[in-house]
């Protein structure tokens, strides 16, 4: 092995795509407009505990942690216009 292999930087890793579901897409937007799980909920008709469930597969598929950072996510990526 060379000096230059040994030393040489590694490949950037090329995130992949985020592939929300229609629903997925429709409770992150709901997000952005200051609204409670509950309030969420009553809107699609679910309950509350449908709606976490979602949002954990959203923080997954995003790679956040909070809801403000999932706003943010959906607002630099046109999913929300607020």
């Amino acid at each position: 092995m060379s000096i230059t292999e040994r030393v040489a930087p590694e490949p950037p890793q090329v995130e992949d795509e985020v592939v929300l579901s229609r629903r997925e897409l429709v409770v992150l937007a709901n997000l952005s407009e200051d609204v409670t799980l509950e309030q969420v909920a009553a809107r699609l008709f679910v309950t509350r505990n449908t709606v976490k469930s979602q949002l954990r597969s959203i923080y997954r598929k995003l790679g956040v942690s909070t809801r403000s950072e999932a706003v943010a996510w959906a607002r630099a990526n046109g999913v929300s216009d607020r």
